[in-house]
């Protein structure tokens, strides 16, 4: 059978079908690895809280076992259990103890699996027990070690992604942190809609509200940007950390083939450019951020930060430069080197535009000094055009 042959509205409505199979089993996956994820943080959070109840000796602890447990699990398992993230884990087993778990599991899943609590007799505080005879499975594997039959049962009561968790943490009233999560899980709301209605207060104004069907209905609309893809999902910063991967983002092929030759482009300048990397992710409280590129510049001895936009230049730009380089003085900057600086480059054809964010340095001689050394704006931005032009006519 040939192409021709194929009725287009058959061919159509089966592509149509493969499609959602596709996206479908796709969506199904991510909710599936941030499920195990979230099971897997509250176990660990619970095992900490549980540690530190175990006497007055090991409560008096405190944050020197989250720093000692961070050190040792992030050379094993990664940045994903340092000790920011353990302490977060820690905050949320407590938002969400056991006894609302084994509640929550034991009402949506009374078979053939039910999640109970054990004697203190018992060496492992929680067991899996099997309600149908068929279902004959080892119930240990060693004291203190989490059957994954547990694990997936766990994970039935985080149904919203673990960023969605992360962002409820921050509401400290439990009834409006209550109020989010049944929202969020009755409207379907992403991590997006669920950060604007706590960051537009619903909660706070439904309470003041005489309408509050009305304003409901107002925040369940979508706005632009909230609809989250599977691939978003598997890559998020949270999964990558989790799943021990690669820190890769698919990019444009215009702005991953412009941040690589901007790289080489001043590497050509001379020997005083040091190449560090590019794409190099930071998180500040819940947001995660990248810097472009990230360089060290021996006779300045500093780093030099340097972020592309591929649209025109703004003063929110200029903003998130400074938290970049606020950022890379306080967690980058070795002793002995000089504050970081920043460079800002404007791809966009007819606004190329190269601005230095001089401000954080230490004085006016230094500033100079900066200016001097590093490359004129006009040639970088010149250079960064004419490559711009170059690959938009390789690819017409």
């Amino acid at each position: 059978m040939t192409k021709m042959d194929i009725a287009q509205p058959d061919y159509v409505e089966l592509h149509r079908e493969i499609a959602s199979v596709v996206e479908s089993a796709r969506s199904a996956a991510a909710r599936s690895v941030n499920a195990l994820m979230t099971a897997t943080y509250w176990e660990i959070g619970r095992r900490i809280v549980e540690f530190e109840q175990g006497g007055e000796v090991r409560a008096a602890y405190g944050e020197a076992l989250i720093r000692r447990l961070g050190t040792d699990l992030s050379g094993r398992f990664g940045r994903g259990f340092g000790a920011r993230n353990l302490a977060q884990m820690r905050a949320f087993y407590l938002a969400w103890p056991a006894e609302r778990i084994v509640q929550t599991v034991s009402a949506q899943s009374p078979d053939p699996w039910i999640v109970q609590t054990v004697s203190a007799q018992s060496p492992d505080p929680w067991i899996v027990q099997a309600a149908s005879a068929q279902s004959q499975m080892p119930t240990t594997t060693g004291a203190g070690e989490v059957r994954a039959p547990e694990l997936t049962i766990v994970a039935q009561a985080f149904p919203l992604p673990w960023s969605a968790y992360v962002r409820l943490l921050s509401v400290k009233t439990e009834a409006a942190r209550v109020f989010y999560e049944t929202e969020a899980l009755r409207e379907g709301w992403s991590v997006r809609q669920l950060d604007r209605q706590i960051g537009s207060q619903l909660y706070e104004r439904l309470a003041l509200s005489h309408n509050k069907a009305a304003l409901l209905g107002k925040a369940a609309q979508v706005q632009p940007g909230d609809l989250l893809t599977p691939e978003q999902a598997i890559r998020d910063p949270f999964v990558l950390e989790f799943l021990d991967m690669k820190d890769e983002y698919s990019e444009s092929d215009l702005e991953a083939a412009l941040i690589q030759h901007l790289a080489d482009f001043l590497l050509e300048l001379g020997d005083d450019f040091a190449f560090l990397g590019r794409q190099r992710r930071l998180r500040i409280d819940d947001t995660w951020f990248r810097v472009d590129l990230v360089f060290f510049h021996r006779r300045l001895r500093c780093l030099v930060i340097i972020d592309l936009k591929v649209g025109r230049f703004s003063y929110a730009d200029a903003g998130q430069m400074h938290l970049y380089l606020n950022y890379a003085r306080e967690h980058w900057m070795k002793p002995g080197e000089n504050p970081p600086v920043g460079l800002i480059l404007c791809a966009e054809k007819g606004a190329a535009e190269a601005h230095y964010a001089l401000d954080n340095l230490p004085n006016k001689i230094l500033a100079a000094e900066y200016q001097t050394v590093l490359p004129d704006e006009k040639t970088i931005a010149q250079e960064l055009e004419r490559t711009r032009a170059e690959l938009e006519q390789r690819g017409k």
